[in-house]
């Protein structure tokens, strides 16, 4: 899925979320436990129920790979079941060099065929090379997270005395596929949305923290959106945990529907649609 793919969909659905599939079976339905896969049935009426408000699904690996075979068996279930025209997120902050970083790649790339995959470049630009090699596919690089902790190393500044998170951007720049490139930028960030927008105008950005975590819908959504729209808003535990009974899928679709329709809002305000 290239950049035009995503715009489109963005205009057609009238919509900037990206839904995440944090699933887990302690916080799920307990009626789903009698199915041989809940993980995935659980998934399978979210994605049915919300498809049509969103324009990506960011798996978090971690919920998954906690349960062994079995949970990466549902992972690939879940994967296989996102629409084609939506894009489909690991969410596995992989970030290690040469070999290992090959075989990362072909693993989320080429063996599950994610659309995109959250990486850390701590260990150097080299870290991302394989992943960039990928014709539309994305690399979504760590910057400014939400987070308490990120102030430990992301916003400290360095001898010239630029922050990490903006050195961080500036090199990834520096690749070939740069258009395939998005950052995370967390919601609680405001006061750096200025910087990064002014040394990163075009590209996308995914934004977590949105509702559960305090991040406000409207003050992101204007201090970072551009003539793309240029933001994928992400919303987990608040969407997909929002019932938790057998309504659950219900209540889920009015809680993307609530966003969706804020989003709708804000992209004709800024001309988007």
């Amino acid at each position: 899925m290239n950049k035009k793919d995503i715009i489109k969909q963005i205009k057609i659905k009238k919509s900037f979320l990206c839904i995440g599939l944090d699933t887990d079976l302690e916080r799920i339905p307990k009626h789903l436990l009698q199915y041989e896969d809940p993980i995935f049935e659980f998934n399978k009426q979210i994605i049915d129920s919300t498809k049509d408000f969103c324009v990506a699904f960011k798996i978090n690996t971690a919920f998954y790979e906690s349960y062994g075979s079995s949970g990466w068996n549902s992972m690939e279930k879940t994967l296989d079941y996102i629409p084609e025209n939506i894009l489909s997120i690991a969410d596995a902050k992989r970030g290690d060099i040469g070999n290992t970083s090959k075989k990362y790649a072909e693993a989320f790339f080429k063996n599950l065929n994610f659309d995109a995959i959250t990486l850390s470049a701590y260990m150097g630009i080299e870290t991302l090379t394989h992943y960039n090699s990928y014709e539309n596919k994305w690399c979504i690089i760590l910057a400014l997270t939400s987070n308490v902790g990120s102030s430990d190393f992301q916003t400290v500044v360095d001898h010239e005395g630029v922050p990490l998170y903006e050195r961080v951007i500036k090199s990834s720049l520096k690749l070939k596929r740069n258009d395939n490139i998005m950052f995370v930028i967390g919601a609680t960030n405001e006061e750096n949305y200025d910087n990064i927008r002014k040394i990163a105008p075009d590209n996308f950005l995914l934004v977590p923290g949105v509702g559960a975590q305090g991040g406000n819908l409207e003050t992101v959504s204007n201090k970072l959106i551009n003539k793309d729209c240029g933001i994928l808003i992400n919303s987990s535990r608040s969407i997909i945990y929002s019932g938790t009974d057998k309504h659950f899928a219900k209540c889920a679709r009015e809680s993307a529907k609530a966003l969706q329709n804020d989003m709708q809002r804000i992209l004709k305000n800024n001309s988007i649609i």
